[in-house]
Protein backbone atom coordinates (compact mmCIF):
# COMPACT_ATOMS: atom_id res chain seq x y z
CA UNK A 1 0.00 0.00 0.00
CA UNK A 2 1.29 3.40 -0.92
CA UNK A 3 2.39 5.98 1.68
CA UNK A 4 -0.08 8.70 0.54
CA UNK A 5 -3.50 8.83 -0.58
CA UNK A 6 -5.94 11.50 -1.87
CA UNK A 7 -9.31 12.34 0.07
CA UNK A 8 -11.96 14.14 -1.53
CA UNK A 9 -14.45 16.17 1.40
CA UNK A 10 -17.94 16.11 0.77
CA UNK A 11 -20.33 18.31 -0.26
CA UNK A 12 -17.74 19.68 -2.67
CA UNK A 13 -15.44 20.34 0.01
CA UNK A 14 -12.31 20.09 -2.36
CA UNK A 15 -9.37 17.07 -1.52
CA UNK A 16 -6.31 16.78 -0.14
CA UNK A 17 -3.03 14.68 -0.55
CA UNK A 18 -3.56 12.65 2.99
CA UNK A 19 -0.36 10.98 4.78
CA UNK A 20 -0.85 7.11 5.47
CA UNK A 21 2.33 5.83 6.67
CA UNK A 22 3.63 6.03 10.13
CA UNK A 23 5.62 9.28 10.89
CA UNK A 24 9.33 7.95 12.17
CA UNK A 25 12.39 9.94 12.35
CA UNK A 26 10.82 12.79 9.73
CA UNK A 27 9.34 10.27 7.58
CA UNK A 28 6.68 8.59 6.36
CA UNK A 29 7.06 4.71 6.36
CA UNK A 30 5.97 1.65 6.28
CA UNK A 31 4.99 -0.39 9.47
CA UNK A 32 7.28 -3.51 10.00
CA UNK A 33 4.84 -6.37 9.59
CA UNK A 34 3.68 -4.64 6.43
CA UNK A 35 -0.15 -4.37 8.30
CA UNK A 36 -2.75 -1.79 7.72
CA UNK A 37 -6.18 -0.77 9.15
CA UNK A 38 -9.42 1.12 7.68
CA UNK A 39 -10.18 4.10 9.10
CA UNK A 40 -14.73 4.84 9.05
CA UNK A 41 -16.65 7.58 8.37
CA UNK A 42 -19.04 7.88 11.34
CA UNK A 43 -21.47 9.39 9.29
CA UNK A 44 -22.27 7.15 6.71
CA UNK A 45 -20.34 3.87 8.14
CA UNK A 46 -18.07 3.48 4.77
CA UNK A 47 -14.37 3.52 5.07
CA UNK A 48 -12.19 6.90 4.26
CA UNK A 49 -9.05 4.99 3.48
CA UNK A 50 -6.63 2.54 5.04
CA UNK A 51 -3.37 3.57 7.00
CA UNK A 52 0.07 1.78 8.09
CA UNK A 53 -0.39 -0.05 11.33
CA UNK A 54 2.34 0.40 14.39
CA UNK A 55 3.09 -2.85 16.06
CA UNK A 56 5.30 -3.73 18.84
CA UNK A 57 8.14 -3.65 16.48
CA UNK A 58 7.55 0.05 15.37
CA UNK A 59 6.86 1.15 18.80
CA UNK A 60 10.88 -0.08 19.36
CA UNK A 61 11.76 1.82 15.61
CA UNK A 62 9.97 5.07 17.04
CA UNK A 63 11.62 4.86 20.47
CA UNK A 64 15.22 4.34 18.94
CA UNK A 65 14.49 7.29 16.31
CA UNK A 66 13.49 9.50 19.80
CA UNK A 67 16.39 8.51 21.96
CA UNK A 68 18.78 9.12 19.02
CA UNK A 69 17.24 12.84 18.74
CA UNK A 70 17.41 13.46 22.61
CA UNK A 71 21.01 12.53 22.99
CA UNK A 72 22.10 14.17 20.21
CA UNK A 73 20.97 17.37 17.97
CA UNK A 74 18.10 17.97 20.47
CA UNK A 75 20.14 18.14 23.36
CA UNK A 76 21.85 21.19 22.78
CA UNK A 77 19.18 23.30 20.62
CA UNK A 78 18.62 26.36 22.39
CA UNK A 79 15.33 26.26 23.91
CA UNK A 80 14.40 30.09 22.05
CA UNK A 81 15.15 27.63 19.06
CA UNK A 82 12.31 24.82 20.44
CA UNK A 83 10.19 27.90 20.84
CA UNK A 84 10.66 28.84 17.06
CA UNK A 85 9.98 25.51 15.94
CA UNK A 86 6.75 25.54 18.12
CA UNK A 87 5.65 28.45 16.45
CA UNK A 88 6.54 27.60 13.17
CA UNK A 89 4.45 25.23 13.71
CA UNK A 90 1.47 26.92 14.79
CA UNK A 91 1.62 29.23 11.61
CA UNK A 92 1.38 26.29 9.06
CA UNK A 93 -1.23 24.93 11.17
CA UNK A 94 -2.78 28.03 10.41
CA UNK A 95 -1.74 28.59 7.00
CA UNK A 96 -3.89 25.17 6.49
CA UNK A 97 -6.62 25.80 8.76
CA UNK A 98 -9.34 24.88 6.44
CA UNK A 99 -7.44 21.89 5.18
CA UNK A 100 -6.96 20.61 8.55
CA UNK A 101 -10.37 20.94 9.76
CA UNK A 102 -11.99 19.57 7.11
CA UNK A 103 -9.55 16.10 7.68
CA UNK A 104 -10.65 16.21 11.34
CA UNK A 105 -14.54 16.47 10.53
CA UNK A 106 -14.25 13.95 8.48
CA UNK A 107 -12.42 11.25 10.14
CA UNK A 108 -13.96 12.19 13.39
CA UNK A 109 -17.73 12.92 12.73
CA UNK A 110 -17.45 16.23 14.55
CA UNK A 111 -19.34 19.57 12.77
CA UNK A 112 -17.02 21.26 9.84
CA UNK A 113 -17.77 24.49 11.35
CA UNK A 114 -16.99 23.87 14.95
CA UNK A 115 -13.47 22.42 13.94
CA UNK A 116 -12.55 25.41 11.79
CA UNK A 117 -14.08 27.91 15.01
CA UNK A 118 -12.75 25.85 17.85
CA UNK A 119 -10.64 22.90 17.32
CA UNK A 120 -8.04 24.06 14.88
CA UNK A 121 -7.74 27.64 16.42
CA UNK A 122 -7.31 26.52 19.45
CA UNK A 123 -4.68 23.74 18.85
CA UNK A 124 -2.53 26.28 16.68
CA UNK A 125 -2.92 29.01 19.66
CA UNK A 126 -2.00 25.98 22.09
CA UNK A 127 1.34 25.74 20.11
CA UNK A 128 1.76 29.41 20.35
CA UNK A 129 1.73 29.70 23.66
CA UNK A 130 4.02 26.92 24.22
CA UNK A 131 6.64 28.06 22.14
CA UNK A 132 6.58 31.36 23.98
CA UNK A 133 7.11 29.76 27.56
CA UNK A 134 10.38 26.81 26.03
CA UNK A 135 12.79 29.59 27.02
CA UNK A 136 11.25 30.79 30.20
CA UNK A 137 11.50 27.45 31.92
CA UNK A 138 14.01 28.45 34.96
CA UNK A 139 15.73 26.97 37.92
CA UNK A 140 15.93 28.84 41.15
CA UNK A 141 19.45 29.76 43.43
CA UNK A 142 19.20 29.09 47.02
CA UNK A 143 21.23 30.80 49.73
CA UNK A 144 21.85 28.67 51.89
CA UNK A 145 25.10 29.75 53.72
CA UNK A 146 27.83 31.75 52.68
CA UNK A 147 29.98 28.76 51.86
CA UNK A 148 27.62 27.24 49.32
CA UNK A 149 26.35 27.89 46.08
CA UNK A 150 23.30 25.82 45.31
CA UNK A 151 20.39 25.95 42.39
CA UNK A 152 18.00 23.43 40.70
CA UNK A 153 17.94 23.32 36.86
CA UNK A 154 14.75 21.88 35.59
CA UNK A 155 15.79 19.01 32.87
CA UNK A 156 13.78 17.16 30.44
CA UNK A 157 12.53 13.82 31.39
CA UNK A 158 13.66 12.24 27.99
CA UNK A 159 11.42 10.12 25.50
CA UNK A 160 7.83 10.46 26.36
CA UNK A 161 5.35 8.17 25.30
CA UNK A 162 1.82 10.01 24.38
CA UNK A 163 -1.14 8.46 23.45
CA UNK A 164 -4.36 10.69 22.66
CA UNK A 165 -8.11 9.62 22.43
CA UNK A 166 -10.57 10.48 19.21
CA UNK A 167 -12.83 12.87 20.33
CA UNK A 168 -10.69 15.81 20.05
CA UNK A 169 -7.98 14.28 18.09
CA UNK A 170 -5.94 17.86 17.10
CA UNK A 171 -6.89 19.79 19.97
CA UNK A 172 -5.31 16.48 22.26
CA UNK A 173 -1.77 16.27 20.05
CA UNK A 174 -1.24 20.10 20.45
CA UNK A 175 -2.18 19.36 24.47
CA UNK A 176 0.62 16.56 24.74
CA UNK A 177 3.51 18.23 22.50
CA UNK A 178 2.95 21.89 23.21
CA UNK A 179 4.53 21.48 27.00
CA UNK A 180 7.01 18.45 25.84
CA UNK A 181 8.30 19.93 23.27
CA UNK A 182 8.65 23.42 24.70
CA UNK A 183 10.79 21.46 27.63
CA UNK A 184 12.92 19.72 25.65
CA UNK A 185 11.20 16.04 25.36
CA UNK A 186 11.63 13.74 22.50
CA UNK A 187 7.92 12.45 21.64
CA UNK A 188 6.45 9.05 20.12
CA UNK A 189 2.43 9.96 20.13
CA UNK A 190 0.40 7.24 18.87
CA UNK A 191 -3.42 8.26 17.49
CA UNK A 192 -6.50 6.96 18.46
CA UNK A 193 -7.06 3.88 15.91
CA UNK A 194 -10.38 5.70 15.45
CA UNK A 195 -9.38 9.08 14.12
CA UNK A 196 -5.83 8.90 12.68
CA UNK A 197 -5.39 11.15 9.79
CA UNK A 198 -5.58 14.52 11.36
CA UNK A 199 -2.34 13.52 13.44
CA UNK A 200 -0.75 11.89 10.16
CA UNK A 201 -1.02 15.14 8.08
CA UNK A 202 0.33 17.35 11.19
CA UNK A 203 3.64 15.01 10.29
CA UNK A 204 3.81 16.71 7.18
CA UNK A 205 3.78 19.89 9.14
CA UNK A 206 6.19 18.83 11.49
CA UNK A 207 8.77 18.25 9.06
CA UNK A 208 8.09 21.53 7.19
CA UNK A 209 8.28 23.55 10.62
CA UNK A 210 12.10 22.44 11.35
CA UNK A 211 12.30 19.63 13.51
CA UNK A 212 15.04 17.62 13.38
CA UNK A 213 14.53 14.06 12.61
CA UNK A 214 13.25 11.69 15.41
CA UNK A 215 12.09 14.64 17.88
CA UNK A 216 8.52 13.93 17.16
CA UNK A 217 7.09 10.87 16.24
CA UNK A 218 3.61 9.75 15.66
CA UNK A 219 2.62 6.58 14.99
CA UNK A 220 -1.03 4.76 13.95
CA UNK A 221 -2.23 1.80 15.79
CA UNK A 222 -4.80 -0.07 18.15
CA UNK A 223 -4.25 0.16 21.97
CA UNK A 224 -3.95 -3.17 23.18
CA UNK A 225 -0.51 -3.31 20.56
CA UNK A 226 1.04 -0.13 20.24
CA UNK A 227 -0.43 1.64 23.17
CA UNK A 228 0.53 -1.18 25.33
CA UNK A 229 3.93 -1.43 24.03
CA UNK A 230 4.46 2.16 24.55
CA UNK A 231 2.90 1.75 28.26
CA UNK A 232 5.71 -1.19 28.82
CA UNK A 233 8.47 0.25 27.37
CA UNK A 234 11.62 0.16 28.63
CA UNK A 235 13.06 3.23 27.23
CA UNK A 236 10.66 5.74 27.72
CA UNK A 237 10.81 7.59 30.17
CA UNK A 238 7.04 9.09 30.86
CA UNK A 239 4.12 8.34 29.64
CA UNK A 240 0.96 10.15 28.85
CA UNK A 241 -2.63 9.22 28.30
CA UNK A 242 -5.82 11.05 27.60
CA UNK A 243 -9.05 8.53 27.90
CA UNK A 244 -11.15 6.42 29.75
CA UNK A 245 -10.23 5.29 33.91
CA UNK A 246 -10.40 1.66 32.84
CA UNK A 247 -7.59 2.24 30.45
CA UNK A 248 -5.73 4.96 32.22
CA UNK A 249 -5.51 1.47 35.16
CA UNK A 250 -3.47 -0.73 32.78
CA UNK A 251 -1.46 2.10 31.67
CA UNK A 252 -0.65 2.98 35.20
CA UNK A 253 0.51 -0.69 36.01
CA UNK A 254 2.39 -1.08 32.88
CA UNK A 255 4.17 2.29 33.52
CA UNK A 256 5.26 0.44 37.51
CA UNK A 257 5.59 -2.98 35.86
CA UNK A 258 8.21 -1.73 33.79
CA UNK A 259 10.92 0.96 34.26
CA UNK A 260 8.48 2.75 36.70
CA UNK A 261 7.98 5.64 34.07
CA UNK A 262 6.32 9.10 35.14
CA UNK A 263 2.68 9.19 33.96
CA UNK A 264 0.08 12.01 34.02
CA UNK A 265 -3.66 10.90 33.16
CA UNK A 266 -6.32 12.95 32.14
CA UNK A 267 -9.84 10.55 32.67
CA UNK A 268 -12.99 10.07 32.35
CA UNK A 269 -15.84 11.98 33.87
CA UNK A 270 -19.51 12.72 34.95
CA UNK A 271 -19.62 16.36 35.72
CA UNK A 272 -22.64 18.18 37.77
CA UNK A 273 -23.86 21.37 36.08
CA UNK A 274 -26.03 23.20 38.87
CA UNK A 275 -28.51 25.82 38.23
CA UNK A 276 -29.84 28.12 41.10
CA UNK A 277 -33.04 29.37 41.60
CA UNK A 278 -31.35 32.88 40.95
CA UNK A 279 -29.65 32.11 37.80
CA UNK A 280 -30.14 33.42 34.51
CA UNK A 281 -32.20 30.67 33.16
CA UNK A 282 -31.83 31.86 29.53
CA UNK A 283 -28.20 31.84 29.64
CA UNK A 284 -28.03 28.97 32.22
CA UNK A 285 -29.76 26.93 29.64
CA UNK A 286 -27.86 27.57 26.60
CA UNK A 287 -24.81 26.66 28.73
CA UNK A 288 -26.46 23.87 29.99
CA UNK A 289 -26.99 22.46 26.70
CA UNK A 290 -23.57 23.18 25.40
CA UNK A 291 -22.08 21.50 28.55
CA UNK A 292 -23.41 18.28 27.52
CA UNK A 293 -24.43 18.42 23.35
CA UNK A 294 -21.26 19.93 22.84
CA UNK A 295 -19.27 17.69 20.00
CA UNK A 296 -21.94 14.93 20.37
CA UNK A 297 -21.76 14.25 23.61
CA UNK A 298 -17.75 12.94 23.45
CA UNK A 299 -16.27 15.08 26.11
CA UNK A 300 -14.35 13.90 29.32
CA UNK A 301 -15.73 17.31 31.02
CA UNK A 302 -19.36 16.82 29.72
CA UNK A 303 -22.34 18.10 32.20
CA UNK A 304 -24.35 15.05 31.98
CA UNK A 305 -25.51 15.48 35.37
CA UNK A 306 -27.80 19.00 35.76
CA UNK A 307 -29.47 19.42 39.00
CA UNK A 308 -31.56 22.29 39.03
CA UNK A 309 -32.98 24.19 42.51
CA UNK A 310 -36.63 23.15 42.96
CA UNK A 311 -38.08 26.67 43.06
CA UNK A 312 -37.19 26.76 39.12
CA UNK A 313 -37.02 23.25 37.87
CA UNK A 314 -40.02 22.97 36.39
CA UNK A 315 -39.92 26.30 34.11
CA UNK A 316 -36.13 24.88 33.33
CA UNK A 317 -36.88 21.25 31.99
CA UNK A 318 -40.01 23.04 29.72
CA UNK A 319 -37.58 25.46 28.37
CA UNK A 320 -34.06 22.78 28.32
CA UNK A 321 -36.05 20.43 26.08
CA UNK A 322 -37.23 23.43 23.59
CA UNK A 323 -33.40 24.24 23.39
CA UNK A 324 -32.50 20.40 22.77
CA UNK A 325 -35.14 20.26 20.17
CA UNK A 326 -33.43 23.20 18.12
CA UNK A 327 -30.29 21.35 18.16
CA UNK A 328 -29.52 20.18 14.53
CA UNK A 329 -28.17 16.75 14.25
CA UNK A 330 -26.57 15.94 10.66
CA UNK A 331 -24.08 15.67 8.29
CA UNK A 332 -20.33 17.73 9.78
CA UNK A 333 -20.30 19.29 6.19
CA UNK A 334 -23.74 21.09 6.67
CA UNK A 335 -22.77 24.56 8.11
CA UNK A 336 -26.09 24.03 10.41
CA UNK A 337 -25.01 21.25 11.91
CA UNK A 338 -24.01 21.40 15.42
CA UNK A 339 -24.41 17.70 16.38
CA UNK A 340 -22.99 14.80 14.11
CA UNK A 341 -22.43 11.24 14.23
CA UNK A 342 -20.82 9.31 16.92
CA UNK A 343 -17.15 8.06 16.21
CA UNK A 344 -17.99 4.36 16.04
CA UNK A 345 -20.66 1.69 15.94
CA UNK A 346 -18.97 0.42 19.34
CA UNK A 347 -19.47 3.64 20.93
CA UNK A 348 -23.23 4.10 19.15
CA UNK A 349 -24.08 0.69 20.69
CA UNK A 350 -22.94 1.60 24.09
CA UNK A 351 -24.39 4.72 24.16
CA UNK A 352 -27.91 3.20 23.27
CA UNK A 353 -27.13 0.02 26.08
CA UNK A 354 -27.09 3.56 28.37
CA UNK A 355 -30.40 4.73 26.77
CA UNK A 356 -32.05 1.12 27.13
CA UNK A 357 -30.72 1.11 30.93
CA UNK A 358 -32.01 4.05 32.35
CA UNK A 359 -35.37 3.40 30.57
CA UNK A 360 -35.84 -0.15 32.15
CA UNK A 361 -34.55 1.63 35.72
CA UNK A 362 -37.65 3.81 35.83
CA UNK A 363 -36.44 6.95 34.31
CA UNK A 364 -38.29 8.80 31.88
CA UNK A 365 -37.65 10.21 28.38
CA UNK A 366 -38.48 13.99 28.29
CA UNK A 367 -36.82 13.82 24.87
CA UNK A 368 -34.72 11.83 22.27
CA UNK A 369 -33.89 8.48 23.30
CA UNK A 370 -33.71 7.11 19.94
CA UNK A 371 -31.68 6.17 16.62
CA UNK A 372 -31.63 9.37 14.54
CA UNK A 373 -31.65 8.15 10.60
CA UNK A 374 -31.35 5.16 9.09
CA UNK A 375 -27.71 5.48 8.22
CA UNK A 376 -24.60 6.56 10.17
CA UNK A 377 -23.95 6.48 14.02
CA UNK A 378 -26.43 9.48 14.78
CA UNK A 379 -28.23 9.54 18.22
CA UNK A 380 -30.59 11.99 19.52
CA UNK A 381 -30.29 14.55 21.91
CA UNK A 382 -31.59 12.59 25.19
CA UNK A 383 -32.57 14.35 28.28
CA UNK A 384 -33.53 11.37 31.34
CA UNK A 385 -35.60 12.82 34.13
CA UNK A 386 -37.19 10.87 37.37
CA UNK A 387 -33.35 9.68 38.17
CA UNK A 388 -32.29 8.82 41.44
CA UNK A 389 -28.61 8.91 42.34
CA UNK A 390 -27.73 5.05 42.30
CA UNK A 391 -28.85 4.50 38.53
CA UNK A 392 -25.97 3.53 36.41
CA UNK A 393 -27.37 6.84 33.60
CA UNK A 394 -26.36 9.13 36.93
CA UNK A 395 -23.17 6.81 38.15
CA UNK A 396 -21.28 6.30 34.56
CA UNK A 397 -19.45 8.19 31.88
CA UNK A 398 -21.84 7.08 29.20
CA UNK A 399 -19.89 9.74 26.43
CA UNK A 400 -22.73 10.49 24.20
CA UNK A 401 -25.98 13.26 23.69
CA UNK A 402 -27.35 12.22 26.73
CA UNK A 403 -27.86 14.03 30.20
CA UNK A 404 -30.26 13.34 33.52
CA UNK A 405 -31.69 15.98 35.10
CA UNK A 406 -32.96 16.29 39.09
CA UNK A 407 -33.87 18.84 41.35
CA UNK A 408 -31.69 19.93 44.59
CA UNK A 409 -32.85 21.76 47.76
CA UNK A 410 -29.98 24.55 48.44
CA UNK A 411 -26.54 24.77 48.31
CA UNK A 412 -25.12 22.54 51.04
CA UNK A 413 -27.56 19.97 48.89
CA UNK A 414 -26.03 20.84 45.87
CA UNK A 415 -22.25 20.29 46.85
CA UNK A 416 -23.89 16.92 48.04
CA UNK A 417 -25.44 15.43 45.44
CA UNK A 418 -23.01 17.20 42.83
CA UNK A 419 -19.39 15.24 44.96
CA UNK A 420 -21.75 11.91 44.81
CA UNK A 421 -19.18 10.35 41.75
CA UNK A 422 -15.98 8.69 41.46
CA UNK A 423 -15.34 11.45 39.15
CA UNK A 424 -13.79 14.77 39.85
CA UNK A 425 -12.77 16.05 36.38
CA UNK A 426 -15.13 19.43 36.42
CA UNK A 427 -18.54 21.08 37.41
CA UNK A 428 -20.49 24.26 36.79
CA UNK A 429 -23.07 26.31 38.46
CA UNK A 430 -25.36 28.74 37.39
CA UNK A 431 -26.54 32.16 40.06
CA UNK A 432 -25.80 35.44 40.01
CA UNK A 433 -24.89 35.60 43.46
CA UNK A 434 -21.32 36.23 44.21
CA UNK A 435 -20.98 34.16 47.26
CA UNK A 436 -22.52 31.16 46.00
CA UNK A 437 -19.81 31.57 43.29
CA UNK A 438 -17.56 31.33 45.66
CA UNK A 439 -18.47 28.63 48.26
CA UNK A 440 -19.98 25.95 45.90
CA UNK A 441 -16.85 26.35 43.50
CA UNK A 442 -14.80 25.86 46.58
CA UNK A 443 -16.81 22.82 48.32
CA UNK A 444 -17.07 21.33 44.36
CA UNK A 445 -14.42 18.09 44.16
CA UNK A 446 -13.64 18.68 40.51
CA UNK A 447 -10.66 20.40 38.74
CA UNK A 448 -11.99 22.81 37.00
CA UNK A 449 -15.37 24.59 38.11
CA UNK A 450 -17.25 26.87 35.56
CA UNK A 451 -19.37 29.55 36.57
CA UNK A 452 -22.15 30.94 34.30
CA UNK A 453 -20.59 29.33 31.20
CA UNK A 454 -19.30 25.37 30.43
CA UNK A 455 -17.03 23.97 28.31
CA UNK A 456 -14.53 27.34 27.91
CA UNK A 457 -11.07 25.46 28.00
CA UNK A 458 -8.11 28.06 27.09
CA UNK A 459 -4.77 27.19 27.05
CA UNK A 460 -3.55 29.14 29.88
CA UNK A 461 -5.73 27.19 32.15
CA UNK A 462 -4.70 24.22 33.68
CA UNK A 463 -7.20 21.35 33.33
CA UNK A 464 -7.23 17.94 34.72
CA UNK A 465 -9.57 15.86 37.54
CA UNK A 466 -9.73 15.00 41.37
CA UNK A 467 -10.59 11.50 42.11
CA UNK A 468 -10.99 9.18 39.64
CA UNK A 469 -10.10 11.96 36.95
CA UNK A 470 -6.98 11.64 36.42
CA UNK A 471 -3.48 12.60 38.10
CA UNK A 472 -1.37 15.71 36.82
CA UNK A 473 -2.42 18.83 34.57
CA UNK A 474 -2.93 19.71 31.02
CA UNK A 475 -2.74 23.43 29.83
CA UNK A 476 -1.34 26.27 31.34
CA UNK A 477 2.24 26.71 33.49
CA UNK A 478 1.00 23.50 35.30
CA UNK A 479 1.72 21.51 32.19
CA UNK A 480 5.63 22.05 32.28
CA UNK A 481 5.92 19.55 35.33
CA UNK A 482 4.52 17.25 33.52
CA UNK A 483 7.82 17.15 31.11
CA UNK A 484 10.46 18.31 33.26
CA UNK A 485 12.52 16.77 36.45
CA UNK A 486 14.16 18.99 38.88
CA UNK A 487 17.65 18.95 39.50
CA UNK A 488 19.56 20.07 42.67
CA UNK A 489 23.13 21.12 42.36
CA UNK A 490 25.29 21.67 45.61
CA UNK A 491 28.75 23.63 45.36
CA UNK A 492 31.06 23.82 48.31
CA UNK A 493 32.67 26.98 48.07
CA UNK A 494 34.47 26.71 51.45
CA UNK A 495 37.13 24.43 52.93
CA UNK A 496 36.72 20.72 54.27
CA UNK A 497 34.36 20.42 57.09
CA UNK A 498 35.64 17.15 58.55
Amino acid sequence: MSLHTTLQFPGGGGSVEQPTGLFINNEFVKGVDGKTFETINPTNEKPICSVHEATEKDVDVAVAAARKAFEGEWKTTTPQQRGRYLTNLADLMEKHADTIAAIESLDNGKALSIAKMADVPNSYNCFRYYGGWADKIEGKVMDVNAETFAYTRQEPIGVCGQIIPWNFPLLMLSWKLGPSIACGNTVVLKTAEQTPLSGLYMGKLIKEAGFPPGVINIISGFGKTAGAAIAAHMDIDKVAFTGSTIVGRTIMKAAAGSNLKKVTLELGGKSPNIVFDDADIEQAISWCNFGIYFNHGQCCCAGSRIYVQEGVYDKFLKAFKERTEKNVVGAPHDPNTFQGPQISQLQFDRIMGYIDEGKKSGAKVEIGGERHGTEGYFIQPTIFSNVSEDMKIMQEEIFGPVCSIAKFKDAADAIKIGNQSTYGLAAALHTTNLNTAINVSNGLKAGTVWVNNYNLLHHQLPFGGYKESGIGRELGEAALANYTQTKTVNIRLGGAMF
